[in-house]
């Protein structure tokens, strides 16, 4: 008080020297006023203190209690604009941070409306007006908070600050408090100060926002420490992020750039100080970051006084979480690779190229920087600025030089020191010398008094197994525009001379990703098991297959003037006998459609399964066929008995058996129809007798011997006999024709089956081609889909997901994920590239 009063005279006497006379004086002490008014002669002192309410620092001052308290009046608007929300936040004065956690939710909504370009005087969205009406509701409790000014307790024996700090995706914030011990042991935390800010707008890292919490307590540290003139014994940092304390206790050289700056900032102004864990639920800077409405500020101990910890002893205070203690792989770690020099080249090699395997150029530019730094530091060169064109001939020489030591390590020791090779060493036909200026062996061989340069004359020495020589065959692979083998070889020739240099050119060639898409090959399985379908006789056309042929044209009447319009011919197959049924219909369309299958099942009975196409095989106005058979179509008005089935898209060796029918149809269309146009009547007319003539086909190889019987057509499981033959009775048993007619028929049925099993049966068994597979795909291959209307460049890449076996347990159909999604294909339509399963991330060939 003494101090205080003698402050306070000296004060008036300075400014009294000037003729200003000081007669106005506040003070939460009573004693303090008393006594400076007892020195003052003068009447008209005045005593503010009477008044109570004051402004200190923007804040209102309480003397009686000495107390800090807020003032909010807010106007109510019903109309609410960006420009009525910054107005109502810029009457929040609270330069201490003290209400930071009701102010914050205001700042992301200010935030969330500049991102939406609203207008300064624009009514804001609906859901915004809400949330704005609920936080502008509670914002004048805040008039009811009493915050304490003086922070510490009287009999001060211990002073420490605690900084915490904390981030969530929308904005970060630190807050600081006092902790205080009397000398009788009494704990007191009281708040200091705060500080948040919202989130950038460009999307990051929870870790950095933590970090850049961090480092904002850090600098509201520093601004703490140099404006009270309290002396602190201890100063502690706490964050919940362990990955921010792993950060805050690595090397700065080891983090990236972003991490690196902010950690070294930091670590300069904790001067050492530790930073601590603590959990998440006891971190008061969690409420600056997140927001809290004013209603629950005011009764918010964790924001008043700090963690329940910190009025405990420190051996309670929280620790670092023990299985969190050996966690190494920190985000933003700058990898480093060490190599020691005075090691073997085997492992010189083996820590240079995983990282430059793909890429010569990369390896050989390394390279010479690597050297220019050993000549530098041995004083042996100055050079400086881009790598010369020497600097670069001299890596490519110690680049060659350390694969012929991998590779001949005994004939290059040999050589070096000047010794000759064995009697019976593989090199010797190549006269091989070693070249003291480049440390290198060369091929002699015999052409030394020829007039070619140097390097064609004495080409270097390397071995094809080498990764140095399958980077230079990729290199030149590339360079020249990617060439065959033989071209590839022939030019490498000139510089190198590569033993088994022609298989390593074919295998570069052959792995090469832009070669392969170019001259894309499929992988053809062996052809599978007929299915039951094809094996099992019950009734002709109980599975049947369904396709479309066409366009024809068909003229509209007869005469001259007709028109000419497009019908297409629905081809169905009975699978087991091979029978066909033909119907002309007048379109594509869905009804069209179900009036062929239902003439088709009045006729020759309901099938059991139907299958068709699934895909584009035809050209014109029969590529929509896959949009007609892919539809939903409403079969409930034939039959819901029937089963569809549908192959894979770009098939057409799926259904070869209704292929073969619309070819078979064409055939005879052609070279019947000619250029004539027929009318609807006429071409039904005309398909019918088509029909006839494709179910008289025999279905078995024909006999010379002319007392073998009539040839098994399709036609005799339809009516007993050829269509096209005239009717005649049965030779096989005399008695046949004493039968009654139902055990006739039945006797006939039966015979037909025998034949059926015995002739026509034996004659599928064979395999007429892919008789083996000739590849195999694999989960996670990456593919291109071949498409015939585009060129290979820019055929679509994919990535093999699953694969689908059939009962042999060969797979013959794939899923494939591409950028348009999941589809389903044969192998015939995908061609594997040259890039192994676990070598596809990173790519391969070229």
């Amino acid at each position: 008080m003494d101090e205080t009063l003698d402050r306070c005279r000296n004060v008036i006497a300075v400014l009294k020297t000037a003729k200003y006379n000081l007669r106005k004086w506040q003070s939460n002490s009573q004693a303090v006023l008393s006594a400076i008014c007892e020195d003052q002669v003068s009447s008209d002192l005045v005593n503010l203190s009477e008044n109570e309410l004051s402004k200190t620092l923007g804040l209102g001052w309480r003397c009686s209690t000495d107390t800090l308290f807020f003032s909010i009046h807010l106007n109510p608007n019903i109309i609410v604009t960006k420009r009525q929300i910054l107005s109502t936040i810029s009457q929040i004065f609270d330069p201490m941070g003290l209400v930071v956690p009701s102010i914050v939710e205001a700042k992301i909504l200010m935030q969330n409306l500049w991102l939406s370009g609203c207008s300064w005087d624009e009514p804001v969205p609906e859901e915004v007006q809400r949330t704005w009406s609920e936080f502008v509701t509670t914002l004048p409790l805040l008039n009811e908070v009493k915050i304490p000014r003086w922070v510490t307790c009287e009999s001060l024996a211990s002073l420490q600050l605690h900084v915490f700090t904390d981030a969530s995706e929308k904005a970060y914030g630190t807050c600081i408090y006092v902790r205080s011990t009397s000398v009788s042991g009494e704990v007191r935390v009281h708040l200091l100060t705060s500080k948040s800010k919202v989130a950038p707008v460009k999307s990051t890292t929870i870790p950095r926002l933590e970090l850049c919490a961090a480092l904002l307590g850090s600098r509201l540290y520093l601004k703490v420490r140099q404006s009270l003139t309290l002396n602190f014994d201890d100063v502690y940092f706490w964050c919940d992020s362990t990955i921010v304390l792993g950060w805050l206790a690595a090397s700065p050289t080891q983090l990236k750039t972003f991490v690196r700056h902010r950690v070294s900032e930091i670590q300069e102004t904790a001067e050492g100080r530790p930073w601590r864990y603590v959990p998440s639920l006891s971190n008061p800077a969690d409420l600056s970051s997140r927001g809290l409405r004013a209603d629950k500020l005011l009764s918010s101990s964790l924001w008043w006084s700090g963690p329940q910890f910190l009025l405990e002893d420190t051996s309670s205070w929280p620790q670092f979480p023990e299985q969190n203690r050996q966690v190494l792989n920190l985000p933003e770690i700058v990898s480093s690779h060490h190599i020691d020099i005075r090691t073997t080249t085997e492992n010189i090699i083996n820590s240079l190229f995983p990282k430059y395997s793909s890429n010569f150029y990369a390896l050989q530019r390394m390279m010479a920087y690597l050297l220019r730094f050993c000549n530098k530091c041995r004083r042996r060169s100055s050079a400086h600025g881009p790598l010369t064109s020497t600097e670069l001939q001299n890596s490519l020489h110690f680049l060659c030089t350390l694969a012929q030591q991998e590779s001949f390590p005994e004939e290059y020791f040999l050589l070096s020191t000047g010794k000759q090779l064995p009697a019976k060493n593989k090199l010797l036909s190549l006269s091989p010398f070693f070249d003291r200026n480049s440390n290198l062996i060369r091929v002699g061989g015999r052409l030394s008094n020829s007039f070619y340069d140097y390097d064609v004359k004495h080409p270097i020495l390397l071995s094809s197994s080498h990764v140095i020589c399958k980077l230079i065959f990729n290199m030149y692979h590339t360079r020249l525009m990617h060439p065959g083998p033989q071209l590839l070889l022939a030019t490498i020739r000139h510089h190198y001379f590569p033993i088994g240099g022609k298989n390593l050119a074919k295998t570069v060639t052959h792995q090469c990703v832009k070669c392969c898409r170019i001259k894309a090959s499929t992988i053809q399985p062996m052809m599978g098991n007929l299915p039951e379908q094809r094996l099992h006789l019950e009734f002709p056309f109980l599975d049947s297959g369904v396709d479309y042929a066409g366009p024809i044209m068909i003229a509209d009447r007869k005469g001259r003037g007709c028109r000419l319009v497009k019908s297409f011919i629905c081809v169905f197959v009975c699978l087991a006998t091979r029978a066909i049924h033909l119907e002309l219909v007048s379109d594509l369309t869905r009804e069209a459609f179900l009036a062929a299958m239902n003439r088709f099942i009045a006729r020759r009975g309901k099938p059991r399964n139907i299958f068709s196409d699934n895909g584009t095989t035809f050209v014109g106005a029969f590529n929509e066929l896959a949009n007609l058979l892919s539809q939903d179509l409403n079969f409930s008005t034939i039959d819901p008995g029937i089963n569809f089935s549908f192959i894979p898209a770009y098939t057409p060796h799926f259904g070869g058996l209704w292929e073969s029918a619309v070819k078979s149809t064409k055939h005879h269309l052609r070279r019947v129809l000619s250029l004539t146009n027929l009318t609807f009547e006429e071409m039904a007319t005309c398909l019918i007798q088509v029909e006839a003539i494709l179910n008289s086909r025999p279905l078995t190889p024909l006999s010379n011997d002319p007392s073998d019987l009539t040839p098994l057509t399709p036609a005799h499981f339809l009516i007993g006999r050829s269509l096209i033959l005239l009717p005649h009775p049965q030779i096989e048993r005399a008695n046949v024709n004493h039968l009654q007619r139902f055990r006739r028929i039945e006797f006939l049925k039966q015979h037909f089956w025998a034949r059926f099993s015995q002739e026509y049966i034996v004659w599928l068994q064979e395999r007429t081609k892919w008789r083996q597979s000739s590849g195999e795909l694999k989960e996670g291959t990456l593919v291109v889909i071949k498409d015939k209307s585009l060129p290979p460049l820019l055929w679509l890449l994919g990535r093999i997901t699953r694969t689908l076996p059939g009962r042999d347990g060969i797979s013959r159909v794939a899923d494939i994920r591409t950028r348009k999604g999941v589809i389903r294909r044969a192998f015939n339509t995908i061609c594997p590239l040259p890039v192994s399963v676990e070598d596809s991330s990173t790519g391969g060939g070229c």
